[in-house]
């Protein structure tokens, strides 16, 4: 078993880490940056290393500032969590490489999936639904993209093959627009990911977001946690999310999670994965693979009852799954609210001091957060700085027990989204379930 861990991240998932590593009797070391010394996980842990300034190119994207740190405490292995350099395949190298266990995929793997349109052959050849596309890059010939914007019929969306976050993407609604469209996306992904590869698939106007959960171990073994529905979005950008998603089968869960797991196989994937489908008309279309750990991990940890964190560490250090795919139970239900530091009407960030915090409890409520009363939200970050989660028999009482939790929720010095959550929670729609990705969007009359 791996004796030490540098936490290579900051906030929340930062101390979800450190927690899972206190339960398995692990040594932590907490990187930070200038502007994070206060942080609850570099207080808590065991031994603690600035890496650099307060922007994250300085410090949490600093790839040699956090080898040395984990070179300086003996650390055995590096936890990358998700974000800043989570799914880089040259900072996974970079680790092993330099003797330490990456806890995650190995770097050739991260490399596959982390391009989109390598991913799809992938799924593909593992018998994965994909998206109706392009089936690999568009070249410059303008004939040969028409006529496969023709073949797969308009509306259709360009995506940067390096793309995420919502970022590098273009809906295109007729031949007119489709090269000035390839053209403008190609410009955006080499500014952005530094990569001008773009692909062409059929944009569905009607869909959900569905991910399917994943873990493997290097002795072959693979087995799937069921899903998580997602749809809940603003920019791209998950607001809510919860597990199971209403309206799917046991059945349908178990055949789509059934192939990833066996995609898993074939790919000899090693850790947590998340395998993200567009769902519509009772079809799944695989989009991407997420190497890491997810920012909704927890919806998945209260139905199945499984550490997927602990279990990272544990395959990390060669074990086998502690578990198969037999022994893996779904009970109730559960949803997550992204609790962010910014104005919950105009958005914007809102960083400052934290004069007063409380969190809500209760039976089936959780809360991952790093914040207390007197933190200072840095403006440098991200802008979430917790997640509530609850559980229920059913989804009327984890919805019910939300509702709770978020009027206990106490929050002041900052504006935080609280209101919108408590208002989504109230909406019909939401309440009757299986709303599609536009849904909030047009609610906010956000075009």
């Amino acid at each position: 078993m791996i004796d030490k861990v540098l936490i290579a991240n900051r906030g929340e998932i930062a101390l979800r880490i450190l927690r899972a590593c206190r339960t398995l009797g692990i040594g932590t070391v907490a990187v930070h940056s200038t502007a994070d010394r206060d942080l609850k996980h570099v207080r808590l842990a065991d031994e603690s290393v600035c890496i650099g300034g307060a922007k994250s190119s300085e410090s949490y994207l600093n790839i040699p500032a956090i080898v040395s740190a984990a070179e300086l405490t003996d650390a055995m292995a590096i936890h990358p969590g998700y974000g800043f350099l989570s799914e880089n395949a040259d900072f996974a190298e970079r680790v092993e490489q330099s003797g330490f266990r990456f806890i995650g995929p190995r770097s050739e793997t991260i490399r596959l999936m982390g391009d989109k349109v390598s991913a799809i052959d992938a799924m593909k050849a593992a018998g994965v639904p994909c998206v109706p596309g392009s089936g690999g890059p568009l070249s410059d010939d303008d004939q040969t993209n028409l006529r496969l914007g023709n073949e797969i019929g308009y509306p259709v969306i360009i995506k940067a093959a390096a793309g995420g976050g919502g970022r590098g993407m273009r809906v295109v609604h007729s031949e007119a627009t489709l090269l000035h469209a390839i053209s403008v996306t190609r410009a955006e992904a080499a500014n952005a990911f530094g990569s001008d590869v773009v692909y062409m698939e059929k944009y569905l106007d009607n869909p959900r977001h569905v991910e399917i959960q994943v873990l493997a171990d290097e002795h072959g073994n693979a087995v799937h946690l069921g899903e998580r529905d997602c749809s809940m979005q603003r920019r791209h950008q998950k607001v809510i999310e919860e597990s199971p998603a209403p309206g799917i089968s046991a059945e349908a869960r178990a055949a789509i999670g059934t192939r990833c797991a066996e995609a898993c196989q074939r790919l000899g994937y090693r850790g947590a994965g998340t395998f993200e489908f567009l769902y519509q008309d009772g079809e799944f279309y695989f989009i991407e693979m997420n190497t890491r750990i997810q920012v909704e991990h927890p919806v998945t940890e209260m139905v199945t009852g499984c550490d997927l964190v602990a279990e990272q560490i544990r395959v990390a250090s060669g074990e086998a799954l502690s578990f198969t795919q037999s022994q893996i139970e779904f009970r109730g239900h559960a949803i997550e609210c992204r609790i962010n530091a910014e104005d919950p009407e105009r958005f914007m960030p809102s960083p400052g001091q934290i004069t007063l915090y409380h969190p809500p409890g209760g039976p089936g409520v959780r809360v991952d957060s790093h914040v207390y009363t007197g933190y200072v939200v840095p403006p440098h970050y991200d802008s979430m700085i917790g997640k509530i989660i609850t559980w229920g028999e059913d989804r009327d009482i984890a919805m019910a027990r939300m509702q709770t939790a978020l009027s206990e929720l106490v929050i002041e010095g900052i504006k935080s989204n609280t209101p919108l959550h408590q208002d989504l929670l109230s909406d019909v729609g939401f309440q009757q379930g299986g709303t599609n990705i536009h849904y909030l969007e047009k609610r906010l009359g956000i075009s």
